[in-house]
């Protein structure tokens, strides 16, 4: 067992001290994946990784009542739900009076996908994973891992158990799904 997957334990169990001492282990990678996140968003943006990476530690260790991890990648797709959250709580506060209207149709790659700026369209994302969630939860936190955590295909295999190309193929049927979905949201789209 890990000192990172030992220190989920304890500080599951409610030990502070364990909670405290995970940080620093597991810090620069959360930083990674808020800054990659984050990097092609405008100069101006007045959200910075660091405060997503502290916001999003808080949520996962910092409740009453904190969550049983199933080890490191585990603890890793949690915090990139924690930052998804965060990042649609974060446009629809900054952006909420300013959905619809103007966007039109434009196919959906991956590259759509992964850097999907913070705007209104994140808002639409985010309502059409939870209706994936619904249909499929496997493939919504496949994305979740994808978009919010910046994994690897590589990586979600090793985190869901599966192969590549199972991730692969869950990925295009994940991706598909979701254009479908989110084709809704256009108005000028028949």
């Amino acid at each position: 067992m890990s000192g990172v997957t030992r220190l989920l334990d304890a500080a599951t169990a409610g030990d502070s001290k364990a909670a405290a001492d995970l940080l620093p282990l597991v810090y620069d990678e959360l930083r990674k994946l808020a800054a990659a996140r984050l990097a092609a968003e405008a100069s101006g943006h007045t959200l910075q990784p660091t405060a997503l990476v502290h916001e999003a530690y808080l949520r996962l260790v910092g409740g009453e009542q904190p969550e049983g991890w199933n080890g490191r990648a585990h603890f890793f797709g949690a915090a990139a739900e924690a930052m998804r959250r965060l990042l649609v709580d974060h446009v629809r506060r900054k952006h909420g009076l300013r959905r619809g209207g103007s966007r039109g149709r434009r196919p959906l790659s991956d590259e759509d996908l992964v850097a999907i700026p913070l705007t209104a369209e994140l808002v639409d994302l985010d309502d059409a994973l939870a209706k994936l969630r619904a249909a499929d939860p496997a493939a919504a936190d496949l994305v979740t891992m994808r978009v919010f955590g910046g994994m690897t295909v590589e990586e979600i295999a090793a985190a869901q158990g599966t192969s590549p190309r199972t991730v692969k193929r869950n990925w295009a049927y994940a991706r598909a799904w979701l254009g479908r979905e989110l084709a809704a949201y256009d108005p000028r789209v028949p």
